[in-house]
Order: structure tokens, then C-alpha cells, then sequence
């Protein structure tokens, strides 16, 4: 039933390439403690005492709340299609409880700091240079997710109505602005392209390696930290801190927390919401300079 369920997530519920990976890699992993634990082979079959004892091993190895509970969601995931398909009669997590963690809020690139890897740094004419630098801009200026930025084709780039198509998660499909900015830096990338590969086509990625091949994530992951090891004074530096950017530089501006929602690609308003701890901090910091009763 394991592979059922993992078509059930790629083909049914239209989960990402990346979704699909980790719900298969913690179904193994539940499976392998199974079966050492327990002499058993078939997971369906699993009871809730049993499943408990997983989550309470984890626990054992310090493994974070949020990882544990990813893995519950998992197994939740996992046996209600068990359900739905009449494998099994009675959920066995149904009482699982997901583990308390501490808020954490996102972390983001000071403005200055984004300044000066868009506007002060000098790129490499080459290829190479203005990819990494359309990387970084396309990133920071839309707010994509990573998966999203690999998936862009060229097709989905509308100069005339100064838009981008993009596909999210479940392919939900929405459109993002262009600014005068990245429109223009677009043009000057696609020139760049076209010199370098000839046989230019529609159906190209926009992102591309050496040989026109679609980017992987960890050439993204290393141009994003390359850059903003730079400037950044942050712990992280990934491409999803790009988007956390986006989002609270919007926010800090005044941006409506709808709008921000519908750019971001968020199914609803919670997802959206943590970016406003960051917009908060910065207007009780200006409250208590400014109030004389603060």
C-alpha cells in the first residue's frame, strides 16, 4: 500500500516533487523501526501503541519538534488513505498529538543588505554572472518558492502584460507582477540566453545550467548562499530566506496582508500572518521612540 499512497500524493493530490520525497522517506523510516521493533513487515497493520513508541524514539534522538511532527502528519496522511481505500477499519492516529514547539519567526535580509547584492555588486558579464544575478533579483522581486523558480519556463514569462505564470503547490496555478525593474533585467538576461544557446525555444527553462539543462536546487542553494554570505547577517542563507524577504519588506512597507497572501501563493491567511511579528517589532520599536507616553 506504501506505493499507492505515494501515486495517491504525486498523481491524485498533486504534491510537490519535494513533498513526495519526504513523506516517502519517513513512511521507510517508520517501516525500519517496525519491523526491528516490533517482527512485523506490514505498516498498515500498525496500532497506535506502536506508533506512539516511534514518536517516542524520536523524541530519545532530540530530533525537533517540527521534524516530529512532520512525521506525524505523515503517518495521519498515510492511514486516512488506508481508510478511504478500505484497508483498515479504525485510524490508529487518530489520538496522536502533535508536540508543543516554540515559535520561531522568519528570518530575513535587512533592506540594506539587499541593496547592496542588487545594486552594488558587480556581476560577470557571462552567462554564469547575469544568471546568478536574475537568480537573486527573480528570488527577492516575486517571492517564488525554490521549486517554483526551477519549474519556470520561458513561456511562462509575459513581457507584454508584465507578468509571470507561476505553478505552486497541487500545480495551483497564480500570476505575479512584474516590476519596471525585474522586466528590464529580464530583457537583458534573455539576451544574455540567446547569445549563449542558440535554438532558442518557448519551452526552455528560464533557469538553466552550462548545457541548457533545468537548474537543480543545490546550484540554486549554492548561488543564493554564495551572495549573501557577502552582505547577510543572518543565520540562514537559502533561497526560501529570499522569500521570507519578500514578504516582510512588503509588509514593513504597508502592504495589504491579502495581496501578500495571493503574491506568496498561501491557501490562507495563517501562512501568511507570521510575516506580521516582523511589521509588529518594527512599529513598537517606532511607538516607543516616538510616543511621548511609550
Amino acid at each position: 500500500m506504501l506505493d499507492s499512497f505515494i501515486n495517491y500524493l504525486e498523481y491524485e493530490k498533486r504534491a510537490s516533487r519535494h513533498t513526495v520525497l519526504a513523506y516517502r522517506k519517513d513512511l521507510d523510516q517508520f517501516s525500519e523501526f517496525y519491523q526491528l521493533s516490533f517482527e512485523k513487515e506490514d505498516i498498515s497493520n500498525a496500532e497506535h501503541p506502536e506508533i506512539r513508541a516511534w514518536i517516542v524514539d524520536l523524541v530519545e534522538q532530540n530530533l525537533s519538534p517540527t521534524s516530529i511532527n512532520r512525521k506525524i502528519a505523515t503517518l495521519r496522511s498515510f492511514y486516512k488513505f488506508l481508510m478511504r481505500s478500505g484497508v483498515i477499519t479504525k485510524d490508529p492516529t487518530y489520538k496522536l498529538r502533535a508536540l508543543k514547539s516554540p515559535k520561531r519567526l522568519p528570518e530575513f535580509v535587512q533592506e540594506e543588505a539587499m541593496d547592496k547584492i542588487l545594486d552594488e555588486l558587480e556581476y560577470e558579464p557571462s552567462f554564469d554572472g547575469q544568471r546568478d544575478r536574475m537568480v537573486m533579483e527573480f528570488l527577492y522581486l516575486t517571492g517564488v518558492r525554490l521549486s517554483e523558480l526551477l519549474e519556470l519556463k520561458w513561456r511562462d514569462i509575459d513581457l507584454q502584460s508584465d507578468a509571470v505564470k507561476v505553478f505552486g503547490k497541487r500545480k495551483k496555478e497564480r500570476m505575479i507582477p512584474l516590476t519596471n525593474r525585474l522586466k528590464k533585467n529580464i530583457i537583458s538576461y534573455k539576451k544574455v540566453f540567446e547569445e549563449t544557446f542558440p535554438f532558442v525555444d518557448q519551452s526552455d527553462y528560464f533557469i538553466v545550467i552550462n548545457n541548457k539543462e533545468q537548474a537543480y536546487p543545490m546550484k540554486i542553494y549554492r548561488i543564493v548562499k554564495h551572495y549573501l554570505n557577502l552582505f547577510a547577517q543572518t543565520t540562514k542563507r537559502s533561497p526560501h530566506l529570499l522569500r521570507h524577504t519578500f514578504a516582510t519588506h512588503l509588509l514593513n512597507k504597508g502592504a495589504d496582508l491579502n495581496a501578500v497572501k495571493d503574491l506568496l501563493g498561501h491557501a490562507n491567511l495563517a501562512a501568511t500572518q507570521v510575516y506580521t511579528h516582523n511589521s509588529m517589532e518594527k512599529l513598537k520599536a517606532v511607538f516607543e521612540q516616538a510616543h511621548p507616553k511609550a
